[in-house]
């Protein structure tokens, strides 16, 4: 069995169990007849990097998702001439998350993020180890409450600044904690 086929089982199988599958499960998966078989496809699967092994042997996914072939471009503004070409192939989450250890998703409420393009229901892809700059998109808690926002530094000023001008710049009185960067935003079209 080809490797992408079995990330795509496995994949298939974490997305709607919300776990990777039992030795035991692995056989029936992929039709092993010992879970001698099911040991030999983990340990393959490990060295490739695709899954890990807890200390108590459980498994966990490092990089399961299926890559997806990038086609070509295409311009969002003046049409021309489309033409397909295989460019590349990509997997999403190696494309927004640097370490999966360090990234969380949160889904986003309101509408102060607007104009950068981050609308309520979107997922932000948060990085909590990368360092924040000014002009970045930030989770922040600012006073005891979590916002999202941009960060931006003067000397030793520092505000929160919305995307949406119904909303004045947030200054903090007493504590700001970084939470992390936004390195992504996903949206689902249904």
């Amino acid at each position: 069995m080809q490797t992408e086929e079995i990330r795509s089982c496995l994949w298939r199988f974490f997305r709607r169990e919300g776990r990777l599958p039992s030795y035991s499960e692995i056989c029936r998966l992929f039709g092993f007849a010992s879970k001698n078989a099911a040991s030999r496809l983990v340990d393959r699967l490990v060295e490739e990097g695709m899954i890990e092994k807890t200390e108590m042997g459980k498994l966990i996914p490092k990089q399961l998702s299926v890559p997806l072939r990038v086609l070509g471009t295409v311009a969002a503004g003046i049409p021309h001439d489309a033409e397909e070409q295989h460019f590349d192939t990509l997997s999403l989450d190696n494309f927004l998350v640097d370490d999966p250890f360090e990234t969380f998703l949160l889904r986003v409420t309101g509408d102060s993020m607007i104009d950068e393009g981050i609308k309520p229901g979107d997922l932000v892809v948060i990085d909590r180890k990368r360092k924040a700059h000014h002009g970045d998109v930030v989770l922040a808690q600012i006073d005891g409450a979590w916002t999202l926002k941009y960060f931006e530094k003067n000397g030793n000023e520092v505000r929160l600044v919305a995307a949406n001008t119904k909303y004045a710049p947030l200054y903090p009185k007493e504590e700001l904690i970084l939470g992390g960067v936004v390195n992504g935003v996903v949206r689902k079209y249904n």
